[in-house]
């Protein structure tokens, strides 16, 4: 399967860009075409299983609301978040680094079948999102 990389550096500590991410329900804010997500209990921890509701928009391909489960598949606190997307069938891999006191490098990976929907661009516009989201007044 195709593998497409980006990588972004966010004006945020590690730690805050950690809790943004570990909160479910910040999915949707960052996720391109997420709208909803209904986590388990576990929250963010191996072997959670999130209902995904995805946004109203259809393509040729693509029925309006895509909807499917995200199956969280390995969690190192600070540092990785790797999880599986059903409905869209690709996996993905995302890295934190800190590469200051008030910045942190992400690298997300995703793997999948880049068609019927879904972009190439996907790991870059989901950075570029998280971006928006977690900076900080740090100084540029």
């Amino acid at each position: 399967m195709p593998r497409v990389v980006a990588k972004r550096e966010l004006l945020a500590s590690r730690s805050d860009v950690w809790e943004f991410l570990a909160e479910p329900r910040h999915l949707a804010d960052w996720w391109p075409g997420v709208a909803d997500v209904r986590p388990d209990r576990r929250g963010l921890a191996e072997g959670a299983r999130w209902e995904i509701v995805g946004n109203a928009r259809p393509t040729m391909f693509r029925q309006a609301v895509s909807s499917g489960t995200l199956q969280v598949l390995a969690v190192q606190p600070y540092e990785r978040l790797v999880f599986n997307l059903t409905g869209d069938r690709i996996g993905v891999d995302l890295h934190l680094r800190s590469t200051g006191e008030d910045r942190t490098e992400v690298l997300l990976a995703v793997e999948g079948t880049f068609m019927f929907g879904m972009s190439r661009s996907l790991p870059r516009r989901a950075l570029g999102r998280l971006y928006a989201l977690c900076q900080t007044a740090a100084k540029q």
